[in-house]
């Protein structure tokens, strides 16, 4: 090699001064004790701070399976969390490696082999108190495995049943009667022209599915004005479900002298005369109709049920 090839290599390769660690890690290293004079009693404290803490979310799973107070819910979570985390930052206070650890600084970058020996000794030095408190990791670990199992009950609970085919069906079925919220049946002689009331099926309406779903629209239309055919529509008598196509809210308003249904949260409005279509608003469907019939004494009862889902959209409705 000559001169001028030596004077590059010693450009282009740096001194480098070693590193000597110890590896493996040996507990009788004095920069491996830790900080408390009595770990063994420490030890003894955070143990008893994770058993407490266990317990703590155990209960809290209890508390909430149960349907217990509120404030049970909240003593139990809130003492295993304190409790745990209180555990916690007393290990790597008192129980960790006190140190100091000193290493010598080098030029550029060291040598695989030494950053490998540094990774296996700062591993060794990191597991090393951990694997001699084997007692404390598996309390710990027991905690944190219980604090995740009750964490996955409300999912499980929370959420309810599968709503499977409940969003397509209402309570209306062919041959049910029309009643007021005070349960009386709806004569077609007690609604006059332009008239309007809220009607249930029979038996539904004092119930929450009743009030929420089944509620429905029903008023008088001059049966000479509608734009098509008059089936489902006794004497001028229509019947729309009063849930909104847009989000769900009750349509409760009608404009009398426009014939339209008014849906006051989002303003959508509904053309009565031709099948509730939403002439304005952000709704993106009629109104469903209910077919209506009328038996010997004029009272008002459900042809058939509404042929499609009411209230808004939703993922499956097709």
């Amino acid at each position: 090699m000559s001169d001028h090839d030596a004077g590059q290599a010693s450009v282009h390769e740096p001194s480098r001064t070693p590193v000597e660690l110890p590896t493996p890690a040996s507990w009788s290293d004095p920069h491996l004790q830790p900080a408390a004079r009595h770990p063994e009693f420490v030890a003894r404290l955070i143990g008893l701070l994770f058993i407490v803490g266990l317990m703590s979310f155990c209960a809290f799973g209890a508390a909430y399976w149960q349907n217990w107070a509120p404030w049970a819910l909240g003593l139990s979570f809130g003492g295993g969390l304190l409790l745990v985390g209180t555990g916690i930052t007393a290990w790597g206070k008192y129980l960790m490696p006190r140190g100091p650890f000193v290493e010598e600084r080098h030029v550029l970058q060291s040598a695989k082999a030494d950053l490998d020996a540094f990774t296996n000794a700062l591993v060794e030095r990191g597991a090393t108190p951990v694997k001699r408190r084997k007692v404390l990791g598996g309390l710990l670990g027991a905690g944190m495995g219980v604090f995740g199992v009750v964490m996955a009950f409300p999912v499980l609970r929370s959420l309810g049943p599968l709503p499977k085919d409940t969003l397509a069906k209402t309570d209306w079925k062919p041959g049910i009667y029309l009643v007021d919220q005070s349960g009386n049946r709806i004569s077609q002689y007690a609604i006059g022209l332009g008239s309007t009331v809220t009607v249930f099926p029979e038996g539904w309406e004092n119930q929450d599915q009743g009030q929420a779903v089944d509620q429905t629209f029903l008023l008088r239309l001059n049966p000479a004005e509608f734009a098509e055919d008059m089936t489902g529509i006794p004497n001028g008598l229509v019947a729309y479900s009063k849930l909104c196509t847009h989000a769900g809210c009750p349509v409760g308003l009608y404009e009398r002298q426009l014939e339209l249904l008014i849906c006051p949260c989002h303003q959508s409005m509904f053309d009565v005369r031709n099948h509730a279509i939403p002439l304005f608003g952000p709704a993106p469907r009629p109104l469903p109709q209910l077919p209506l019939a009328v038996d010997a004494d004029g009272f008002l009862y459900a042809k058939a049920a509404y042929n499609q889902p009411v209230g808004p959209g939703y993922w499956e409705r097709s």
